[in-house]
């Protein structure tokens, strides 16, 4: 019986598409360069090596981010690590399960599992070189959402006036996430033709995104004659790069706290917490569910409209006393 199934399966495989390099790729010059013999036969018996050179390139060439790619591209090298040089036909659930239980995070944990989890998938639904899959008996952890503390009206004046002092990219960078709501990417991305002055005192930010599957939460956001002014000090500042803030996303982060120790806010402040900021003030000016989806560029799902509902239930009227008893 059990050489009868050896048979079938060796029969099944000879039988299975082997992926095959293509002869030639667009170098990042763009001229054409030669392929061959780069990387073997992508098969149920190549190593996870190979599948992860050929799922990074399906990754790429599907236009995801290149954070994204790199950190699943991590992932799945510290897999690789841990269960040794194994065809990607053998990898079991307890492999899976080993990989996993090393995480000492909940958002750990989440994450090696969709970069496996998307391993798996590519090479059943993709490229048909595997049947089973061994991540699927195992769920994602839920991970809670934090809860936004945005800043007081005088700590924005705080912050802003800090972020002055610290130099024109810092005043740009601070007032778009906290006055425009602009997520880090966002503006680590906004070039000088993204920005319209046609009219000073009608300013329009452009938030664009290359990747069409992001094309939903591109957005034209109304800027004020504040705006307009420190745009135009920044642009007069510029090395001529096209990028208003050309720094990496961790300095960002450092910027965002630098900035903050010098308004003197007593509690950790991030990017997001600016975009926090911005999204509860617009909910208290009586923004509705769907505005601030589109204000935030925020895909239309559960856990996006489980944020915005944060947003508005924060910026609802103080309750008084009575009223608190009454609902009691």
């Amino acid at each position: 019986m059990n050489d009868r199934l050896t048979s079938e399966d060796a029969e099944r495989e000879r039988h299975r598409p082997a992926v095959q390099p293509s002869l030639f790729e667009t170098g990042a010059d763009g001229r054409l360069r030669g392929n061959v013999g780069v990387m073997p036969d992508l098969t149920s018996r190549s190593s996870l090596d190979v599948a992860r050179y050929w799922y990074r390139r399906y990754l790429e060439q599907s236009g995801y981010p290149a954070n994204t790619v790199n950190s699943y591209s991590y992932d799945l090298s510290l897999f690789e690590m841990l269960i040794g040089p194994k065809p990607i036909g053998q990898i079991l659930r307890r492999d899976i399960a080993l990989f996993l239980d090393e995480c000492k995070t909940r958002s750990t944990r989440k994450r090696r599992l969709t970069s496996v989890s998307g391993l798996f998938k590519y090479l059943i639904e993709k490229i048909h070189v595997l049947e089973d899959d061994p991540t699927e008996e195992f769920y994602p952890e839920h991970i809670p959402l934090k809860t936004p503390r945005p800043l007081f009206a005088d700590e924005q004046e705080r912050m802003l006036a800090a972020a002055e002092r610290d130099g024109k990219r810092a005043h740009a960078a601070v007032w778009l996430m906290l006055r425009l709501g602009l997520a880090r990417a966002e503006v680590l991305q906004l070039r000088h033709d993204h920005i319209d002055l046609s009219t000073p005192e009608q300013p329009v930010v452009y938030v664009y995104y290359e990747n069409a599957r992001h094309r939903g939460r591109e957005r034209r956001l109304a800027g004020t004659p504040e705006f307009a002014e420190i745009y135009r000090e920044l642009r007069g500042a510029d090395d001529t790069s096209g990028v208003l803030i050309d720094m990496l996303p961790q300095s960002l982060n450092k910027l965002v706290e630098r900035v903050a120790n010098d308004a003197k806010i007593g509690r950790p402040i991030s990017p997001q917490s600016l975009r926090d900021t911005f999204a509860v003030d617009r909910a208290r000016e009586g923004a509705s569910e769907e505005d601030l989806l589109r204000l935030l560029g925020l895909a239309d799902d559960a856990r996006n409209r489980m944020s915005v509902r944060r947003y508005l239930a924060l910026g609802q009227p103080p309750l008084l006393a009575g009223e608190a008893n009454a609902s009691a």
